[in-house]
């Protein structure tokens, strides 16, 4: 069973936000990265 203070429960939600956000950045450079290729040609 996991720790249900409002402490923990505070750092898991940030750490949810940052992965997700960081994942998010990631898809955004790579279809940027994407579009740069097509116009180009």
């Amino acid at each position: 069973m996991g720790d249900k203070s409002p402490k923990s429960v505070r750092r898991q939600a940030t750490q949810k936000q940052v992965k997700s956000s960081a994942a998010d950045q990631a898809k955004q450079r790579a279809i940027a990265a994407k579009q740069v290729v097509f116009k180009r040609t």
